[in-house]
Formats: structure tokens, C-alpha cells, sequence
């Protein structure tokens, strides 16, 4: 009877010979790699959501809610348009990481209808601090809110338009 409760003792051991030494590969172990950016349409009126920033600006930022999206690199893509008091628009393709607070400009669009690419594209911090920020009026209340990025680009867009009404 002895035998028994050794044998059990080396089944452990024999499984482990006979299958070798596995690693759990995790999603935090991975490194992150963003996919490439496919330019969306230009801004059509009707899909234009405006969003509040703040009183200290008398710009108004809107979104077009047909060019979010939301890819497997967890960016979340938009267009953003910006009409300054006197009229003057401008109009970027813009990304952002909520995982990371970050931000990054693709393009600008041009009243053609064209794009053309951002010069200086790389990921940049969100100003937190800064009133006049769109990127942080995006993160914290449509995009990211409490951190958490959104799935998609309809719940992005419900973001927008629930806050719009």
C-alpha cells in the first residue's frame, strides 16, 4: 500500500518530462504595434457632432462620427473639425491611446476634399491640465471615459451625441 502514494507523488514529475516546460504568453507581454492608418472620407455636415471643450474658447470642435473607428491596436481614429470665431476651419485625422493618454495626427484636410500627411506625426501626451484641450474633452468624455477605451466607433459616436443633446 505504500507504493501507491509514491507513484502518485511522481505523476506530476513524469507529466512534466513527457510535456517539457510551457510558457503562458500574456497580452501585457506583447509589445505593441500599431497598424497603419487608412485615411477616411471628407467631413460631411451631417455627420458632424459637436462637442464643449470649454467656455474659455469661442471655437467649436466637432467630430465626424462616420470616420471613428476603433482598430485591434485599440486606436481609436477620427476626424476632428475645428471652426474658429471668425469662420476659418481646420480639419485633422487624428488617433488616440487611451491606455496611454496619447495622442497623434495623421493629416490635415484640405477644402478639396484631400489630405495631406502631418509632418510631425508621432505620439504626443494629452495635455490634462490645459482648458483648451480637445484631446482631453475627447479622452475623458467620449473616447475614454474613466480610462477604459470605447469598443467601437458607434459607441464612440453615442458618446458624442448623448453628450451633444
Amino acid at each position: 500500500m505504500k507504493i501507491l502514494p509514491a507513484l502518485l507523488l511522481m505523476l506530476p514529475l513524469t507529466a512534466y518530462a513527457e510535456w517539457g516546460q510551457f510558457d503562458i504568453e500574456f497580452e501585457a507581454d506583447k509589445p505593441w504595434v500599431e497598424l497603419s492608418a487608412q485615411l477616411p472620407p471628407t467631413p460631411q455636415a451631417e455627420n458632424l457632432v459637436e462637442f464643449n471643450v470649454s467656455s474659455a474658447t469661442r471655437n467649436r470642435y466637432f467630430v465626424d462620427t462616420a470616420s471613428i473607428s476603433v482598430g485591434e491596436d485599440k486606436v481609436v481614429r477620427y476626424t476632428v473639425v475645428i471652426e474658429a470665431a471668425g469662420g476659418a476651419k481646420n480639419v485633422s485625422f487624428e488617433g488616440m491611446r487611451c491606455a496611454t493618454g496619447e495622442r497623434r495626427l495623421y493629416a490635415y484636410g484640405h477644402h478639396d476634399g484631400t489630405w495631406s500627411k502631418a509632418r510631425k506625426s508621432g505620439w504626443e501626451d494629452i495635455k490634462f491640465r490645459s482648458l483648451l484641450s480637445y484631446h482631453k474633452a475627447l479622452f475623458e468624455d467620449h473616447f475614454c471615459p474613466d480610462g477604459i477605451n470605447v469598443k467601437d466607433g458607434k459607441e464612440a459616436a453615442q458618446n458624442l451625441r448623448r453628450a451633444a443633446r
